[in-house]
């Protein structure tokens, strides 16, 4: 697979052989959903369920930084710390489910993707421990990308669907935090 834009535009990315596992999102979701993204610099950007760390990679091509990636799958970790080595910055990886990573993080960002497997049975709540915490900035935005057979809510907390984007059989939702941001920080 090759990084689509930014900085790394044309970088191969490894996948590993045959492995049905890691499901490699689309070429043409990935240009088109980092399109609407645009530039990211200065923007924080989360990977949930980071598999090669593609999309990670793209994010920080494009300027996010800190960019942080979280996949649990013991044989795929070693292939997402080699392949996210080809940023310019350091790219954390922490090896543990997206659930744990959720419920015990203090960090906050400007954007989270989501790319759990298509047979994953919670993303309605991983959106809501979103919400629940506070884990996004206001106005940031999360990416979920779903089977179109496996509808999210339009809303979850202070998280409303602003755009989604159909891609064959898969679907990005693009959900904005709408909440109001402290004025004491």
């Amino acid at each position: 697979m090759r990084i689509t834009g930014g900085t790394l535009k044309g970088r191969t990315v490894s996948v590993p052989r045959g492995s049905l596992e890691i499901r490699p999102a689309m070429d043409r979701m990935r240009e088109s959903v980092f399109a609407v993204l645009g530039d990211l610099s200065g923007r924080s950007f989360l990977d949930l369920f980071s598999g090669s760390g593609i999309l990670a990679l793209e994010a920080a091509s494009r300027g996010a930084d800190p960019v942080v990636c979280v996949e649990k799958d013991p044989d795929k970790f070693p292939l997402l710390l080699r392949n996210v080595s080809l940023a310019e910055r350091r790219v954390p990886c922490h090896r543990m489910a997206a659930e744990l990573y959720l419920k015990r993080t203090k960090d906050r960002f400007s954007v989270i993707f989501l790319d759990p497997p298509f047979p994953y049975g919670h993303r309605a709540a991983l959106l809501s421990v979103i919400a629940e915490r506070n884990l996004l900035e206001p106005g940031g935005l999360v990416l979920l990308h779903y089977p179109e057979e496996d509808l999210p809510p339009d809303r979850t907390g202070s998280l409303e669907t602003e755009d989604e984007r159909r891609y064959g059989r898969s679907r990005v939702r693009f959900y904005r935090n709408a909440a109001i941001p402290d004025p004491a920080g």
